[in-house]
């Protein structure tokens, strides 16, 4: 009721020549895996997430828009001077992106980088091109 050794040999056999096969798959797992969560312009979420210093930088280029998606209170605290104001939150945000010129620069920011990172996620997949994160949001602004 067992395999015979000519089974066994030919049972490892197999094993062996697929060897490369499942090599190679466990590789190419594994070195996608280990990709960095914050996403270029090129790959998934099709923005980019800039620090402090870089989105500054972006600010100074023409055809630029700096969107704050925080809510009204959180604005009316303070925020980046000359920002569009766009509330995440609010029942028609999609909407109201679709207005948006899709051939301009948007540099987007919230409080801390969450809610920026879900509208520039969602503008990409809106069909805008051109569409910057800032990492850490208004709260490290305000540390620089």
């Amino acid at each position: 009721m067992g395999f015979t050794i000519n089974q066994s040999v030919i049972a490892m056999q197999k094993i062996y020549r697929s060897l490369p096969v499942l090599s190679a798959l466990l590789l190419t797992f594994l070195t996608a895996s280990c990709q960095p969560t914050a996403a270029p312009a090129t790959e998934a979420g099709g923005y980019e997430n800039l620090t402090v210093a870089q989105f500054k930088e972006k600010m100074d280029s023409p055809e630029v828009v700096v969107l704050d998606v925080r809510t009204p209170a959180e604005t009316a605290a303070g925020k980046i001077a000359g920002a569009q104001e766009l509330d995440f939150k609010a029942p028609n945000f999609q909407e109201a992106v679709g207005q948006l010129d899709k051939d301009k620069t948007y540099l987007v920011y919230c409080r801390s980088g969450g809610r920026s990172s879900a509208a520039a996620s969602m503008m990409t997949e809106m069909g805008f091109t051109k569409v910057y994160n800032l990492t850490g949001g208004y709260l490290a602004w305000e540390k620089e």
